[in-house]
């Protein structure tokens, strides 16, 4: 049989090729919206690891769903997804094109595809083989397709596959589930415009397309058939996480019509009006859409999951009322906790007072009380280390965001931190690695060689030893400063004692955070660059030992102190940026696989290393950021397929991208000032939600022209490299006068602020 008799189309995609791409950013012009700068394919080619997604979904809403290709490279997709359960890529449902009455097809087909066109709000496609277009609207929790038949075929229809659960196909609607875990589903209820010809559902022994000899209308794949005379079928469906009835009242709720021209109007509009909140003049045409899809993909996540008053609990396995608060979920903490949840606090407060809520409901329906860490619809997924959702709640209490219940959330934060085992990657009370840390000050590591004797570290994951340490000793003082917040002043003492415990592991002689057996002695011989196994798991994460040298976010006035003052801190710092891998790239990244984006040892492309560029403030050379911003921008975020350098997760590093080319950073979550870089705009203003604008205006600016030379906040002269969050949103103005060779005594006096000091010198118990 011709191929192109038997086509079951599988989703979305096309292999466009560089040349396209290329004249997509050649036909955007000034004059375009928002939305219309936001390229999706951006980063969808990865240099190394996962690259990202061209999602299409309504801001921060339930509904979206990405092409289901490995990633740009792929010839093929594999059906249209329905649904995106996860931001990695996982997709419940398959839906598949039928240009053929054949029964006996696979559940779900591989097919190329051309003439692919994606925009947050629409996606549509070709398929050349098949002559059929395909086109698709989200909206918050329901969706539309539209599929033309451009050429005549015996017979046309749809066709719906779930992995693990079951369908009803019954007149035109097909209904059903698919179960992610043991207790979580997500249910759907399609309905085609038109009544269908005949519905058919595949038969479990004969593998047949078929109505069963039984008449039963359930399995894993069904279909509609619509006969040949229908030129264009037209499909709405809705999605929850509650049932099939919920399902039905979320698409008849906001989709009354099969226009689906109309449903994307709506989603442009409301795309326009997000992006819109930070309005950009100026600068260059790649730059102002590599700005807006970084701001696009930061709205990815987190997802509201709360269906007309309601929200399915993966903690409390059942539906919840949400009692007028929205409920969201899917989120990746120790990639998010450093820009992407102070941006939302910038831009969307009521949103980011939901989030915390939402973070507080999980962690009231759990046994332990304990705040999650990788909170996704499927539940807390305990991933990474740290437990750095405590800095979301001392970064939004220091920075005057109301409606969170602070003393239930020091109350869970505290529990976190006392009860909670510190290993990578698992859920359980402290054991003896966590309590020797407690007792000691530090995670103990293994010697070079040394078997693993506790069966509950992870095998891939291993100790992590420093990494574990150091993420404590910064959640230790986020939880002081909840504490702080809250008076309780004898706690907060303590705990700010706690997070000066890396005092333990630098190593004196070497300026580094070097790991350390159980009897206190350093592990030896140590190679920074490559010691510790895969990944470096074995002593840190992800990342060598040249990144986590400055993982101590909370204290840089301090980890300036440790090496000796600011002449020996910018020495270290260059250092990391100019020191070569010892091997080549091959070799390296065969270990090292995580640490993209390398400027010397320095990693562009893992969220550890994000606020490395900005430490030159503390130490009295903002020049020196200046220049290294600039050229990492430059060098690292492009708006091509192969245009960010590593894992792009949950927006952690786009969010890095927004605040870098607005100039400035929040280095310290919990601590409410902004280190400021150098910006990649003549103007910018942030509409705020208070009806208020920030305005940062550089003066004399050019590509050329990036040092700044002096400033002024809101008309008084401004000497230092950073300022307050309640300089933003009481509004006003940021003038920064540049210029092309650096001014060294601007900001070189006054540093940002650190961690309080303790009364006494660092215990060393």
């Amino acid at each position: 049989m011709p191929m192109n008799k038997l086509r079951l189309w599988a989703c979305l995609g096309l292999f466009v090729s560089f040349a396209s791409c290329s004249s997509w950013v050649n036909s955007l012009s000034d004059g375009d919206d928002p939305v219309d700068l936001v390229n999706p394919y951006m980063g969808n080619i990865s240099h190394l690891l996962m690259p990202t997604f061209p999602t299409v979904q309504l801001p921060n809403s339930m509904m979206r769903i990405t092409p289901n290709r490995a990633d740009y490279t792929a010839e093929a997709i594999e059906g249209f997804p329905l649904i995106l359960t996860s931001h990695r890529g996982i997709s419940a449902f398959a839906l598949s094109l039928l240009s053929s009455s054949n029964e006996q097809v696979p559940n779900v087909c591989s097919f190329i595809y051309d003439h692919e066109s994606i925009q947050p709000y629409r996606y549509s496609v070709d398929l050349p083989e098949e002559d059929i277009s395909v086109a698709y609207a989200p909206s918050e929790q329901s969706a539309i397709y539209e599929i033309k038949y451009n050429t005549a075929e015996p017979d046309r229809g749809v066709m719906l596959h779930t992995d693990n659960g079951e369908l009803t196909v019954q007149d035109n609607t097909i209904s059903g589930y698919q179960a992610l875990n043991d207790s979580v589903r997500v249910y759907i209820y399609l309905q085609s415009e038109e009544k269908n010809t005949r519905a058919t559902v595949r038969d479990s022994v004969s593998q047949r397309l078929s109505m069963p000899a039984d008449n039963q209308n359930k399995g894993t794949t069904v279909a509609l058939f619509f006969g040949p005379g229908k030129e264009t079928i037209k499909l709405r469906y809705g999605i929850s996480y509650i049932s099939v009835e919920q399902a039905k009242q979320n698409v008849e709720r906001e989709i009354q019509t099969y226009e689906l021209d109309m449903i994307a109007k709506r989603g442009r509009s409301l795309w326009n009006s997000t992006l819109g909140k930070i309005e950009i003049e100026g600068g260059t045409e790649q730059d102002r859409q590599v700005f807006y899809t970084s701001l696009y993909r930061t709205y990815e996540r987190m997802i509201n999951i709360s269906e007309n008053g309601n929200y399915y609990s993966a903690e409390a396995k059942k539906a919840l009322p949400d009692n007028g608060v929205p409920f969201y979920t899917d989120d990746w903490v120790w990639d998010t906790y450093l820009a992407v949840h102070p941006l939302r606090i910038l831009l969307e407060p009521q949103m980011q007072q939901h989030i915390l809520q939402s973070y507080l409901r999980v962690a009231e329906q759990t046994p332990e009380h304990w705040l999650p860490t990788f909170p996704e619809v499927t539940g807390d997924t305990h991933r990474m280390n740290g437990n750095h959702a405590i800095s979301l709640f001392a970064d939004a209490y220091a920075k005057g965001l109301s409606g969170v219940n602070i003393d239930k959330a020091y109350s869970y934060a505290l529990k976190t931190m006392q009860e909670k085992s510190l290993l990578p990657w698992t859920r359980m009370p402290k054991r003896e690695l966590t309590k020797f840390m407690d007792d000691k000050g530090y995670f103990p590591a293994l010697n070079i060689d040394e078997k693993e004797s506790y069966p509950y570290v992870t095998r891939w994951e291993k100790r992590q030893a420093v990494a574990v340490s150091l993420a404590a000793y910064y959640d230790y003082w986020t939880l002081s400063e909840l504490a702080r917040h809250l008076g309780h002043d004898e706690e907060a003492k303590n705990f700010l004692k706690k997070s000066y415990d890396y005092h333990k592991l630098y190593n004196h002689q070497t300026g580094f955070f070097h790991p350390k057996d159980k009897n206190n002695k350093f592990i030896k011989p140590f190679d920074y660059e490559l010691s510790g196994g895969l990944g470096a798991r074995d002593y840190y994460d992800e990342n060598n030992a040249y990144t986590y040298r400055w993982d101590v976010k909370h204290n840089i006035a301090d980890l300036i102190y440790l090496m000796g003052g600011n002449e020996k801190f910018i020495e270290n710092l260059d250092s990391t940026l100019r020191k070569p891998l010892s091997m080549s790239r091959w070799q390296f990244y065969s270990q090292m696989p995580d640490q993209t984006g390398n400027v010397g040892q320095f990693t562009m492309g893992n969220e550890p290393s994000l606020h490395i560029p900005y430490l030159y403030v503390y130490a009295g050379a903002p020049w020196r950021t200046q220049r290294f911003i600039h050229k990492l921008l430059d060098t690292w975020f492009r708006n091509d397929l192969m245009g960010l350098p590593g894992d792009e997760d949950g927006g952690g590093m786009s969010a890095y991208v927004v605040f870098s080319m607005l100039g400035f950073y929040p280095t310290t979550p919990g601590m409410p000032i902004y280190v400021i870089g150098t910006p990649r705009f003549p103007k910018v203003t942030i509409h705020l939600p208070t009806n208020k604008r920030f305005t940062i205006i550089a003066k004399d600016w050019s590509k050329d022209n990036i040092y700044i030379q002096s400033a002024k906040l809101n008309g008084r002269t401004l000497n230092r490299a950073w300022f307050r969050h309640s300089d933003i949103v009481s509004g006003g103005e940021l003038v920064l006068e540049m210029g092309a060779t650096p001014n060294k005594e601007w900001g070189s006096v006054e540093p940002p602020p650190s961690a309080g000091r303790i009364a006494d010198k660092p215990i060393f118990r």
